[in-house]
């Protein structure tokens, strides 16, 4: 990137590296640490049997009894049965399992470690066989042995060697024994001197529960680490066979050598190096087949192979599919605020004694003084009745509210208290009576619910595969069917005893579900007695101490200028999202822009803005720039002390400063804040002039430096960023005891192997340290490949140096600090090789394997470790920790679907026009793969490099053109195809089209101008037009959905990582900001401005030579020159600044941001990988979703009317598909749900693909036990109200079929009536000539019937639900319905008569007279009008619930 600098612009340089290094080092390559955790996690499922069940720490010889403790207490303790007993004294047998022997043998092993860490070098001159450290170390042997004696005396050697940890102890034994041989000292046996320090692993449970839970189950990591040893051999044999005969290579001339390089290549510390050496002494012809061969074995051991160390301590971090629930639970409990006391700062005010505010009542016309009241007993008493009055209303039942409107005013007018307590207890009683008759009508429908199921009232159809909503629909009604045990019992009479085996099964798994959501339920609401316990608190303390929650003990609770204050503070956008009216959500065309304006308070976002500003003014100091010598750069401080003196001030005055219930400093952001201002206002007032280094004004200027860390309190998204990174601190904390515990053992071996034998002199042709002695000329080269060609007796440039007998520059052993720090920075594979060369070459070849074992112990599993830590720890704070399998499927499925988005493709054209065939053409699968190919081939062109100079580039462009034009030919088909509009409203198309569009420029640019700018643009937008291959295949696009919803989802812990790195790059310019140039601090690497400082911190997060430049700014003299006046003027470094900045920032953003990073990628890749086996709804029932959504939503505007939904229910199919013959009253549950959650409003696509999820799950598996409640009180709810309307539907029928027959047998009566009168009239008045004359009441009774409604006739398409606005109508707008209105039935005045046919009457006169009469046999309309009345009477007392507009869209079953 320097090189780059130094010959390009350098906005492109750091353009191009900045994102190739973000991209694919940060993003990409961890895309392969997702896929290999995904894989193993597939694989280990399959393949359960071969690892074997997890166990317990307990092992199955043993048991467990009750022991009392030494507080009173009983535990449980493992007892072996079978472990055979010693022959000492039961009073030592006891003493060796007592407390007080265990802890004396641990502290005891804690001396020895220090004493162990406290041996240095003392110089070549001192005897080092006998001195203080080697007697300490013959103590410490003989007491162990001692120890292992005693138990072996005390347990019998076969009880001994029966225990892992006593086999390990015993080995101890032996080694440290042999160790303090005085021949044997300070030689390989001293590794099992510092491996002592493993036993303190035993001091703290919570690390040795981690410890066994990483590597207890050791059959997984030991297969792993066998198998990497094992390719590190196979591969180092190959390598030796084919580059073992090359000459002038020595890296592959033995085995030990090729392993050494090989491995190298693994940790990818100087693996270029490896690789160049080879490629040069090979030769140009087999060169491209041997960087071929080093490069995928990098890329298999660096991107798979240690992956698969990640993902198998994931798994072993991973719990029990059994034991999730269970911790579920308990993270529910623990999760709830259970506290029921008040924090500690509000306790305070217990301490002193009650002084309640009292008043005194004035306007009380008496003779006699009254005493003072309780100013809140006054004001309950006052407002007494207007919480009686509004708790009746929200009580008293909705029916009656608007058919008494006026009466109840009145009554609340005269008497409220008296008329309201009578009438709530009536209701009471009334609504008792209510709930057990719901109740008995609602067993009575799931009894004969599941009676239906089990009756096989289907057989008779054909056999017919069920979609999930069925089969889920079929399993939440056998569910509920077992709420009530004596329906299910009488039901199940008659089955085999294998069939109510398997009820009782189920019985019993609903009992133990309900007791789970009992336990929740509890939990609940012991969170909620907490509460009101903590609110009482609180009212008694505002109560009774009059400066509670009172801001500085001076302004009053609701002082007006305190309620200013919170207004001002509260401030915030608030856009109204829903209706008002209706309740709907609105889809607001900004609603982003409208939810980033409403994430803080106005307040904060000004505070906000002020702190950005005052950062950028800080990017421009720097030591020859301070803020004390310019004016201009005070400004902004001025100007944020300012504001941030008035925002303190806002909110101290709204909120109080620490002993109010919402003080500012209530938390460590409070705390953070007060610090930040305290440390800007103490600068600006002082504003030091001089600043020595390493003096208190210089610490005061690097404290400032942490400003931008204020917008981490500012955003609630970035305290949820710090909350992460400290909520999972036990786990990381025990990792890094884990790497220190590693570390400490190699230091301390090393200092005792390795203590002043690193020391040689500058003078390579001195070997002794006797003769380095003197001055010696060194040599100057520019460049170390530039051979100079010098004259004969010319000499090259140098100059001359003493010699000196040193250690090497950046590391040595000589004590153990400076070991732990060689071996932290080994710990980052950064310098490792220079330290294992140093030591074979100065100690010898055998010594190599020190440092080959601690980096592979290191890099393999403690920094994989760190990785699977952070991982884990993310999951448990995002809740997907203790998910089951089948939780974690539903968690997924719901992320997918916020990220599915409706088709924007257009349907094709009706007729078979031009449009209708370039849309066949377009969307034919032949056609978009001749377009990708013709991407990959234009992609291709790039392979050459596009030089103006070079005359290949003229054809390399016009062929690019060429391209270019064939995809303008296909963007215009489309556009032709689909309409500009249709073309328009996918996202794939615009991208299209913009590169499209690009490359039109590029082809007028190109041949009007033809230089360099127009080739580099045209390289651009072949590169463009590569990403939109990426949406063109299924794993591409997932790979690529991985990345973006990365980025998206980790916006704010990147920005929490910039934020860390400009605090440091501020403190680097104070600290470091004029040390001289080194080894790796040059004119492009320095801390001189905080821009610098930036590129190298991004630098050192990569992990390029950190520890390099670490070292340079450690400076000391007298390799520079101090000042003791002021640090701007000095050019030495800080040894222990340098050691903590560098440090703590390396693990910080390379060990646990970073690693967030990798956590979030796992996340978003488990959404898009899976099978479909393990998908709950696959990818083609998500299409067939899409493609019916686009059929329904003719608009294309994502949202349709809640009545449509029932078409697009009909029109689903295979998967999603449900039955109307089979599965009715699913299908009135999911249309109801639409309504009763949209309130008859607009549904968006989001919203009814999630209701079809939720009905596509078994949800006592899938969702978590807090929606799981929610969930199922719902469908309940829905269940019930479903069964309402349909019984209320029910006896409408039966009342207009009553009504019917009442209004028959009056119009026969009627026309009988009638008819007789006809017959008298002519028997009176007889005819002169018969004649036949037709009825009027017949062209009455045709037109009656031809306007009468058929039910076959008018038909719908669908089932009538609540959406249909038009399905009964006809029926509300019939003046013979009743029409029900707030619990009263109305029924007609006034029954239109209808006219039937009446058979002919013939009269013939001739001496006799004969009259035909027609009989109509009926039931009374005394009977029918009581039947009625009864059903309207009993259905009047069973519901009583308020019947809108709405209520008229009743559902037919």
């Amino acid at each position: 990137m320097y090189r780059a600098i130094d010959s390009f612009p350098r906005w492109r340089s750091y353009f191009y590296f900045i994102t190739l290094i973000f991209f694919l080092a940060w993003l990409v390559k961890n895309v392969f640490i997702a896929v290999i955790i995904e894989t193993f996690a597939e694989i280990r499922v399959q393949f359960q049997q071969m690892w074997g069940s997890r166990s317990s720490t307990t092992s199955t010889a043993t048991t467990q009894m009750f022991h009392e403790d030494a507080a009173g207490g009983w535990q449980l303790v493992a007892v072996d049965v079978n472990k055979p007993q010693g022959r000492a004294p039961a009073c030592l047998q006891k003493m060796m399992r007592s407390s007080v022997f265990h802890m004396f043998i641990l502290s005891m092993v804690a001396v020895d470690v220090i004493v162990a860490a406290s041996n240095y070098y003392k110089g070549e001159n001192f005897k080092r066989q006998y001195d203080e450290f080697y007697l300490a170390e013959v103590a410490f042997t003989v007491l162990f042995d001692l120890e292992a004696l005693l138990k072996i005396w005390c347990l019998g050697f076969t009880g001994y060697i029966s225990s892992s940890l006593h086999k390990f102890e015993l080995l101890l034994v032996i080694g440290t024994t042999l160790h303090i041989y005085p021949d044997l000292y300070h030689s390989q046996f001293t590794y099992f001197q510092v491996l002592r320090v493993v036993r303190l692993i035993k001091i703290s449970p919570a690390l040795e529960d981690f410890v066994y839970k990483i590597f207890g189950p050791g059959k997984k990591l030991g297969s792993l680490v066998v198998f990497t040893a094992s390719l590190l051999i196979v591969m180092s044999a190959i390598s030796l066979q084919m580059f073992c005969f090359v000459e002038e290579l020595d890296r592959f001339t033995t085995f030990p050598r090729a392993f050494m390089s090989m491995f190298q290549i693994l940790t990818q510390e100087g693996w270029v190096d490896v690789m160049d050496q080879t490629l040069n002494a090979v030769g140009h012809m087999w060169a491209p087949v041997v960087a071929i061969y080093f490069i995928l074995y990098h890329l298999f051991a660096t991107l798979i192979l240690l992956s698969l160390f990640v993902a198998v301590i994931l798994d072993n971090l991973e719990l029990d599919e059994d034991l999730k629930k269970l911790k579920q639970l308990k993270q529910s409990e623990a999760n709830a605020d259970t506290k029921e006391k008040l924090p500690l700062r509000l306790r305070i005010f217990e301490k002193f004694p009650n002084r309640p505010q009292m008043v005194k009542i004035s306007k009380l016309p008496s003779d006699f003084t009254v005493p003072k009241i309780r100013e809140s007993f006054m004001k309950q008493f006052i407002d007494r009745q207007q919480q009686d009055t509004s708790c009746l209303l929200r009580r008293l039942p909705s029916a009656s509210s608007s058919s008494c409107d006026h009466s109840k005013k009145s009554a609340i007018e005269e008497n409220k208290y008296i008329d309201q307590k009578l009438r709530k207890s009536v209701f009471s009683i009334r609504a008792r009576n209510l709930l057990e008759k719901e109740t008995a009508i609602n067993k009575i429908l799931r009894a004969c619910t599941r009676q239906r199921m089990l009756s096989g009232s289907f057989e008779g159809q054909p056999a017919k595969e069920r979609s999930i909503l069925s089969v889920q629909h079929h399993i939440r009604q056998e569910r509920r069917s077992l709420r009530h045990g004596s329906n299910s019992q009488r039901i199940s009479r008659g089955k085999s005893l294998e069939t109510l085996t398997q009820d009782h099964s189920n019985t019993v798994r609903y009992r133990n579900a309900q007791r789970e959501d009992s336990e929740i339920k509890m939990i609940q609401e012991k969170k909620e007695q907490a509460e009101m316990k903590r609110k009482v608190q609180e009212e008694e303390l505002r109560e009774n101490h009059p400066y509670f929650d009172k801001p500085l003990f001076i302004v009053g609770r609701e002082h007006k200028f305190r309620n200013f204050c919170r207004v001002v503070v509260r401030a915030r956008f608030n856009a109204s999202k829903t209706d008002p009216v209706t309740g709907a959500v609105k889809n607001t065309k900004y609603h982003q822009l409208y939810d980033l304006l409403g994430l803080v308070t106005y307040l904060d976002w000004v505070m906000i803005i002020v702190t950005i500003c005052s950062c950028i003014s800080m990017m421009f100091e720097s030591p020859f720039r301070r803020v004390m010598h310019a004016p201009t750069l005070q400004i902004a401080e001025y100007v944020f002390v300012i504001f941030m003196s008035i925002e303190l001030n806002l909110k101290i005055m709204a909120d109080g400063l620490f002993f109010t219930p919402t003080a500012v400093i209530r938390d460590f952001g409070g705390v953070m804040d007060i610090f930040i201002y305290l440390v800007s206002l103490i600068f600006l007032c002082w504003m030091p002039q001089n600043v020595p280094a390493k003096s208190g004004a210089q610490l005061l200027m690097v404290l400032r430096c942490l400003r931008p860390l204020r917008i981490f309190k500012l955003v609630p998204q970035m305290r949820k960023v710090v909350r992460e990174l400290f909520s999972g601190f036990k786990e990381i904390f025990l990792v890094s005891i884990l790497l220190l515990t590693l570390m400490l053992v190699f230091a301390s071996f090393g200092v005792q192997l390795f203590a002043g034998k690193l020391a040689k002199c500058n003078d390579p042709h001195i070997i002794s340290r006797e003769d380095c002695h003197g001055i010696f000329r060194i040599n100057v080269s520019v460049s170390k490949n530039l051979n100079l060609k010098l004259r004969p007796g010319e000499k090259k440039p140098g100059f001359w140096v003493p010699r000196v007998w040193a250690n090497p520059r950046n590391f040595n052993f000589d004590n153990v600090g400076n070991a732990m720090l060689a071996l932290f920075e080994v710990l980052s594979l950064k310098g490792w090789v220079e330290v294992r060369d140093v030591i074979i070459h100065r100690v010898g070849p055998i010594h190599g394997i020190y440092i080959h074992v601690f980096v592979f112990l290191g890099c393999m599993i403690g920094l994989t470790l760190f990785v699977g830590v952070v991982i884990a720890n993310f999951n448990e704070n995002k809740g997907t920790a203790l998910l089951t399998v089948d939780q974690r499927r539903w968690e997924d499925l719901k992320s997918r679907l916020k990220i599915a988005q409706p088709l924007h493709l257009p349907p094709r054209p009706d007729n078979d026009g031009f449009r209708a065939k370039m849309y066949d053409i377009t969307q034919h699968p032949f056609f978009k793969r001749t377009i990708a190919v013709l991407v990959l081939a234009q992609s291709v062109l790039l392979s050459v490099k596009w030089d103006a100079a070079d005359p290949v580039t003229v054809p390399l462009a016009t062929m690019s053109v060429v391209f270019t034009f064939i995809f303008v030919l296909e963007v215009t088909m489309k556009i032709i195809a689909m309409s500009p509009s249709g073309f328009w409203q996918s996202r794939r198309n615009r991208y299209d089209l913009l590169v499209t569009s690009l490359g039109v420029i590029w082809v007028i640019l190109h041949f009007a101008l033809l230089n360099a700018y127009t080739y580099m643009m045209g390289a651009c937008v072949i590169v463009f037009r590569f990403f939109s291959i990426c949406g063109k295949h299924v794993t591409l696009k997932m790979l690529l959905l991985t990345v973006v919803v990365s980025m998206y989802k980790s916006f704010f812990i990147i920005v929490g990582m910039f934020l860390l790195l400009l605090c440091y790059a501020f403190a680097g310019v104070v600290l470091f900001g004029t040390v001289k140039y080194g080894e790796n601090i040059n004119r492009h690497a320095n801390f001189s401005s905080a821009g610098k400082a930036i590129t190298v911190l991004f630098r050192i997060v990569t992990g390029e030579d950190w520890n390099k430049i670490m070292h340079d700014c450690m400076v000391q003299p007298p390799f520079c020159t101090p000042d003791n006046s002021t640090y701007w003027k000095t050019d030495c470094g800080n040894y222990a600044g340098a050691l903590m900045y560098f440090c703590s920032f390396y693990v910080i953003i390379a060990y646990i941001m970073l690693n967030l990073l990798v956590a979030i990628i796992v996340e978003n890749f488990s959404l898009f990988y899976s099978t479909e086996e393990d998908q709950l709804l696959s990818y083609n029932d998500l299409r067939h979703f899409q493609i019916i959504w686009n059929m329904v939503d003719d608009k294309r505007e994502g949202v349709i009317p809640s009545f449509r939904v029932k078409f697009l229910l009909r029109l689903l199919r295979g998967r999603l598909e449900v039955d109307l013959d089979k599965d009715k009253l699913l299908f009135k549950h999911m249309c109801y749900e639409m309504e009763r959650l949209h309130n008859g409003g607009d549904v968006t696509f989001h919203d009814v693909l999630s209701m079809l999820s939720y009905r596509s799950v078994d949800i006592r598996k899938s969702l978590q036990l807090e929606e799981l409640l929610a969930r199922e009180q719902l469908e309940y709810t829905i269940e019930e109200e479903v069964a309402k309307q349909t019984i209320r539907m029910w006896l409408k029928k039966c009342l207009k079929r009553i009504r019917a027959k009442q209004q028959q047998s009056c119009s026969i009566i009627h026309s009988l009536r009638e008819s007789q009168q006809q017959e008298l009239s002519r028997f009176l008045n007889p005819p002169s000539i018969e004649t036949t004359q037709p009825s009027e009441d017949m062209n009455a009774i045709n037109q009656d019937n031809s306007a009468q409604p058929e039910t076959s006739s008018q038909q719908q398409l669908l089932s009538p639900t609540l959406s249909d606005r038009g399905g009964y109508r006809q029926d509300s707008a019939d003046a013979g319905k009743p029409q029900r209105k707030f619990g009263q039935w109305r029924l007609p005045s006034a029954p239109k008569p209808i006219s039937h046919s009446v058979s002919s009457v013939n009269l013939r006169f001739g001496g006799r007279s004969t009259m035909k009469s027609v009989v109509c046999k009926m039931n009374p309309m005394s009977d029918a009008a009581s039947c009625g009345s009864e059903v309207k009477k009993w259905w009047t007392r069973q519901l009583t619930v308020e019947s809108d507009e709405s209520g008229e869209d009743l559902l037919d079953i």
